[in-house]
């Protein structure tokens, strides 16, 4: 991670960490995560399932921020204990945070911020978007578009639970069992539901990974997880305005024998860069 004035780009991480890298007390996936976003070396990374996070005031929010010397914010959902959180290089400057948990299965965690080299402000959100019911999601969906304003600098990144209309049907979705496939298709359940992303695009955001032509990469299940319910598929996503977009110069998932195990998803990383 940056910590001086002479960032040349900007690095974007959203990882899905499973129950915020803890097996019950056991925390070595959690050790894992922060070696690999050390690894990484993100200027802000956007987590979800931050669980327990905000627990035994706030010491996992704290012990991470520690972790990976980065600054953390915590949106706690009340629901489902599946918090969302933005930590960033503690050369960016917060200009203005919120939570909203009342629109969201989960929580989003919405941070305004300022960064050296941009002449904007910008706006980012980590989601976590309903895994149970294309329905839910879409209402989610229908308050971020909020946010799609086109020349501003928003960022939207997280787990969205949804495939693309510029992905193929997940191979293997008929073989899951009816309670998880039915996640993932319409309600006469003989299409897969693409709604969700649907609605963002149109209202302007525009999808990373696709404009970079890096779409087809999975990013569920990880390794360690194949057999769980998931079938392989993009469930994660980094998504921006338009004009941000214009300065996206690179996206990859990570795939390696730490995030193998780290967590059931993969992490996302996209880069951006001020012409």
């Amino acid at each position: 991670m940056c910590t001086n004035l002479e960032v040349d780009e900007m690095k974007v991480m959203s990882y899905n960490t499973l129950f915020g890298g803890f097996d019950e007390t056991d925390g070595r996936r959690f050790q894992a995560q922060a070696t690999l976003i050390n690894t990484v070396k993100p200027d802000i990374l956007l987590i979800q399932e931050a669980k327990n996070f905000n627990a035994k005031g706030s010491q996992l929010l704290f012990q991470m921020e520690a972790e990976i010397n980065m600054r953390g914010f915590l949106a706690v959902a009340p629901h489902t204990g599946q918090n969302t959180g933005i930590f960033i290089n503690p050369d960016f400057k917060p200009i203005a945070f919120d939570t909203d948990s009342e629109h969201f299965h989960h929580a989003a965690c919405i941070l305004k911020l300022k960064t050296p080299d941009f002449n904007k402000a910008i706006t980012v959100i980590s989601a976590h978007l309903c895994p149970f019911g294309p329905h839910v999601r879409l209402r989610e969906a229908y308050y971020l578009t909020n946010y799609a304003v086109a020349d501003e600098y928003t960022l939207v990144a997280g787990d969205f639970n949804s495939v693309s209309p510029y992905n193929q049907d997940p191979v293997g979705l008929d073989a899951l069992p009816s309670h998880f496939r039915a996640r993932y298709v319409t309600p006469n359940g003989k299409e897969v539901d693409r709604s969700t992303l649907e609605t963002l695009y149109q209202a302007g955001f525009v999808d990373i990974a696709y404009l970079l032509g890096k779409h087809n990469e999975t990013t569920v299940p990880a390794t360690n997880f194949i057999g769980t319910e998931f079938v392989p598929f993009r469930s994660d996503y980094i998504i921006t305005t338009q004009s941000l977009s214009r300065l996206a110069t690179s996206y990859h998932v990570i795939k390696d024998s730490i995030s193998d195990y780290a967590s059931d998803h993969y992490p996302i990383v996209a880069e951006f860069k001020e012409r």
